[in-house]
């Protein structure tokens, strides 16, 4: 049953997840809140979305590009390239980012009539953003739950997997992963440098699969 709405970035993880649970997925919700990728991963979540004919519904953030404090708000020079660490990648939080998103998605879903919400964090941000941490998650769910109607519920299956278990769950479905974006700098390709690509890089060669990203660095 097409139950379920998905928050789609158009980077790897919710794509594989749109493809994954796309026998459940009614509706995709893109935001745009100002960071300097968001118009490259948009396009790729309409692009997934066509393929599998889901609805894409597409919401400006805007204010919390121009109201909060983040390096991914402002500009490609403020992105910190190398590992993707907490020590590297912190600037790169934006406050409650999926707390925001998932209120808007809540009411998005119940007012469709839709039973429940999908995130697709994954455990290699536990370190980093604090909104993609499993307590995060088992305190959203309760308080969507809590405050809709229908009691709708937040299911985040890969909660517990790295991104190349991720990455190799998509390759098994037939995922072209040069058809996602994950560059925080945002530029036309990837820049193979800061704490993303690097991220991208790691898990599309754990999980044993020909990275055909465009990359301005090369590996």
């Amino acid at each position: 049953m097409k139950d379920s709405l998905i928050v789609l970035s158009g980077g790897m993880d919710s794509v594989t997840m749109l493809h994954d649970y796309a026998d459940r997925i009614a509706l995709a919700v893109n935001f745009n809140y100002g960071s300097n990728h968001n118009a490259r991963e948009a396009e790729c979540a309409r692009l997934h979305c066509r393929q599998l004919g889901i609805e894409l519904v597409e919401i400006d953030l805007g204010f919390m590009g121009r109201h909060f404090k983040s390096s991914l708000l402002e500009g490609a020079d403020a992105i910190p390239e190398g590992d993707y660490a907490d020590d590297n990648m912190r600037s790169t939080v934006v406050p409650f980012r999926n707390g925001i998103m998932l209120s808007v998605a809540a009411g998005l879903a119940e007012s469709r009539g839709l039973r429940s919400v999908m995130l697709a964090n994954h455990s290699g941000d536990h370190a980093i953003y604090p909104d993609c941490r499993p307590e995060f998650v088992e305190a959203m769910d309760a308080a969507i739950s809590a405050g809709t109607y229908e009691h709708l519920r937040l299911f985040a299956p890969y909660t517990g997997l790295t991104k190349a278990k991720i990455a190799a769950r998509g390759s098994r479905l037939g995922i072209d992963y040069s058809t996602t974006y994950s560059c925080y700098k945002g530029g036309a390709v990837h820049c193979g440098r800061c704490g993303t690509c690097v991220e991208r890089r790691q898990a599309l060669k754990e999980a044993g699969i020909v990275d055909t990203t465009l990359y301005e660095t090369p590996s």
